[in-house]
């Protein structure tokens, strides 16, 4: 019975006052991006797998021979590898 009438009342007092207003922000999603890694001597990329056999790759991360690479899917199931 108290949850009830707490959910009237709480019901009621967000009814009231008329519409609520919301902010209109302009997205802009070219400054949320972050800038990519610097790949120059980095060659490491983490490939991900499907399952334990690591027979079907699923996505890749990381730098192969200065560039950036990312494509795919995670999963719990990778290999580190150096590219070149």
């Amino acid at each position: 019975m108290r949850t009830f009438l707490i959910g009237g009342l709480l019901a009621m007092a967000v009814g009231c006052g008329g519409p609520m207003e919301q902010e209109e922000e302009e997205s802009n999603l070219a400054s949320q991006e972050s800038p990519l890694p610097n790949c120059t001597n980095l060659p490491t990329s983490v490939t991900r797998y499907y399952h334990a056999s690591m027979t079907k790759v699923i996505g890749e991360r990381g730098c192969s021979c200065g560039t950036y690479i990312n494509w795919g899917t995670t999963s719990i199931y990778h290999n580190t590898r150096n590219n070149c």
